[in-house]
């Protein structure tokens, strides 16, 4: 009988990150979900200080306890399709792409096998995973899968949408037609990607692009030179603008690739700590924050490290900005829009006297859910994370673009439990801070107090949704209270299925008397329905 698909819920291919030595490749290959199945506890602190438990349990048990999901391994091993014997498998499963078998020394043939080779063999287990969930025609015409995967794992998945889908297997018309492909590729079967810490745009170690050295590269680090990731994603001359391989190159919506960005580099521990002395501060120990997203897509920030115990995978952050993504139906932009700042008193008096004036600005922004236990979206200055503009890229002239924060998504069916209020509600916290001041090339320290606020704010969201599409209010922590959400926003604005919503923020535009060393600008927020 044919399992009937219903988007959003279509299967979940799970692809790993890197492993380097062969002792890490049998480690990995020796364990049936490689890392997905993985959970951590997470010290937090209560109000009288004392240490309390938080429990993750991995993404592979909650998305089982949440939504009913189900593994894919039967009788030690995958399902055998209807056309081998075996029975059709529930959509709602999770599949385990164990790619490095076939290099590894006792599974396979212990040799090292290039990335796109890889990406031709995520095909073919797409195809296995389609044959043993659909066992008709109308059932493969709505077979798609979501690909989950961790860092080295999401260029295997990008060279699959960009080389394989788009090429086909080199040479191989044999191969091709087996994988349901020509020279010119196929559809890709692929709904939605997901990527944990990914190097969309390589690895950079102590600022310098990892090198290609060729033949004498046994562990294959060269799969995140930058140069070798655009041969074999097989980037167009278009799409390596000024360097930069983090391009879909128009293979798929953008929308519908979310990327997470980790930012906790002090916690991880792989190379023995090398990494993370070479990447510093606005990485997870291993990937710039930079380089971890694509152009395009959606992307937030969380305070967690590469991988190990504080691993961005295994961790609530991870699991719940995973779930929303996947599951939610909308999707919401934030942004920063900076149109005035003003200097302090001291700071005024000596640009008016003719001094030359320049100062850079921090941004901090957090996002969390009502109920939830942890933050969605997470970037602050002693965290080494906040975003840095200079004042003529935050203010200009001429006027710059507004800020990029984050991406969320809300999945009404994630609303807690614990409050009869229907609205699903959501907080932002924005900050914006100046390090230091300098007057004529000089730092300047009279009066100046570290890590000023310029503007810090916390805005309460709640939204319903009725007959008539969704309905926003909001309220300011300094002037409402926590939490509470009873103004209508200033400015609302419908373009088609896009809401964009205005909050001015700061001083007000023409005020006389403006405070020093404050800013004026607009908080916008967009919300449409997910890809």
């Amino acid at each position: 009988m044919a399992n009937k698909i219903e988007a959003p819920f279509y299967p979940i291919v799970y692809v790993r990150g890197y492993a380097a030595t062969m002792s890490e490749i049998e480690e990995t290959v020796a364990t049936p979900y490689m890392g997905f199945n993985l959970g951590s506890t997470k010290l937090r602190q209560s109000f009288d200080g004392k240490p309390v438990r938080f429990i993750f349990e991995s993404p592979l048990i909650r998305l089982m306890k949440d939504f009913k999901y189900q593994d894919c391994y039967m009788e030690g091993d995958y399902p055998r399709s209807p056309a081998e014997g075996g029975q059709t498998i529930s959509p709602k499963s999770i599949w385990v792409f164990r790619y490095y078998e076939p290099v590894s020394g006792s599974l396979g043939s212990g040799d090292r096998i290039e990335l796109p080779e890889f990406a031709a063999d995520l095909r073919k287990f797409i195809l296995r995973v389609r044959d043993s969930v659909c066992g008709d025609d109308a059932a493969r015409a709505a077979f798609k899968v979501n690909l989950v995967a961790h860092s080295m794992g999401g260029l295997v998945c990008r060279c699959y949408l960009q080389n394989i889908c788009r090429h086909g297997v080199e040479a191989d018309p044999k191969r091709n037609a087996a994988l349901e492909l020509t020279a010119d590729g196929g559809d890709s079967l692929v709904h939605k990607v997901f990527t944990y810490a990914t190097p969309h745009n390589g690895i950079d170690l102590m600022g310098v692009n990892v090198p290609d050295i060729g033949p004498l590269d046994s562990v294959h680090v060269r799969n995140f030179n930058r140069e070798y990731i655009g041969d074999y994603l097989k980037l167009s001359d278009a799409a390596k603008r000024q360097g930069k391989v983090n391009s879909l190159d128009g293979v798929m919506d953008p929308e519908r690739f979310f990327c997470l960005v980790g930012t906790n580099y002090r916690d991880y521990q792989a190379f023995f700590g090398l990494s993370k002395k070479g990447t510093g501060a606005m990485s997870d120990g291993l990937v710039v924050c930079e380089n971890a997203y694509v152009e395009g897509a959606p992307r937030a920030y969380v305070h967690r490290s590469h991988s190990g115990h504080y691993g961005i995978v295994n961790s609530e952050e991870g699991y719940q900005n995973l779930r929303r993504f996947l599951f939610g139906q909308t999707k919401v932009d934030a942004y920063l829009k900076v149109d005035e700042i003003t200097l302090p008193r001291a700071i005024q008096k000596l640009k008016d006297d003719g001094k030359k004036i320049r100062a850079s600005y921090y941004i901090e922004s957090t996002a969390k859910v009502r109920g939830g236990n942890v933050n969605l979206h997470e970037r602050g200055l002693d965290q080494e994370s906040a975003g840095f503009k200079t004042y003529e890229r935050l203010v200009g002239p001429p006027a710059p673009n507004p800020v990029y924060l984050f991406s969320g998504f809300l999945d009404r069916k994630a609303k807690g439990t614990r409050t009869a209020d229907t609205a699903l509600a959501f907080a932002v916290q924005v900050a914006v801070k100046v390090p230091l001041y300098e007057v004529d090339n000089r730092f300047w320290f009279d009066d100046h107090f570290e890590g000023a606020d310029v503007f810090n704010e916390t805005f309460t969201f709640q939204v319903r949704f009725g007959p008539d599409g969704a309905r926003v209010k909001y309220g300011l922590m300094s002037k409402d209270g926590s939490g509470e959400a009873n103004k209508v926003p200033p400015v609302i604005a419908r373009d088609g299925a896009t809401l964009r919503i205005e909050i001015p923020v700061g001083f007000k535009e023409g005020q006389a008397a403006r405070n020093p060393g404050k800013l004026r600008g607009t908080l916008i927020l967009t919300a449409k329905p997910s890809a």
